[in-house]
């Protein structure tokens, strides 16, 4: 039988994201009823894989390769910038919130499993260049670059959890 989150583990989520959401300058969707369906499906894709993968993506079971469409997702900003929404429609500009604007069907922004594995090798090949120029600054402690939102902070490690939107440490990359 397939798990169905309880109105309360929902309302209880959406609550969360949208206080975390509002107090770091995002929005969710003011269409509660399609919004909980999200939260929901999140609360299924927890279940179902350990993570809340974006519901309106196929999430492949492997976090590593998941990492960037667990929500909220590495293209959000983007979307929302560009679009007046993210992906699914979860996150939304104030206009679309303020009800001057609707939110739209946007195109895919993630890129094919090839291509992202293309990005991820030159990811890895710029990592070993920018460890060569970082040593060159002698910087006292590395710094550390949100894929989400963009955040940066130098420090030894990451942080657990990303300040301005709420992502956990395996979120971020080492930048310099």
């Amino acid at each position: 039988m397939a798990f169905e989150p309880d109105n309360q583990s929902v309302d209880s989520l959406y609550n969360k994201m949208n206080t975390d959401a509002e107090s770091s300058g995002y929005h969710l969707n003011p269409d509660v009823e399609f919004t909980k369906d999200l939260v929901k499906s999140l609360l299924i894709n927890e279940q179902r894989f350990g993570y809340q993968a974006c519901p309106c993506r196929r999430a492949s079971g492997i976090k590593a390769e998941d990492l960037d469409i667990i929500c909220p997702c590495d293209y959000r900003d983007a979307d929302v910038t560009e679009y007046d929404a993210c992906y699914c429609g979860l996150y939304v500009s104030q206009k679309v919130k303020n009800g001057e604007k609707q939110a739209m069907t946007i195109p895919e922004r993630r890129p094919i499993k090839a291509e992202r594995e293309k990005i991820k090798m030159k990811e890895e090949m710029g990592k070993r260049d920018k460890e060569g120029v970082g040593g060159n600054l002698k910087l006292s402690l590395p710094v550390w670059r949100c894929k989400v939102c963009g955040y940066l902070c130098a420090r030894e490690d990451a942080p657990e959890v990303c300040p301005i939107c709420k992502v956990k440490k395996d979120r971020f990359e080492r930048f310099i």
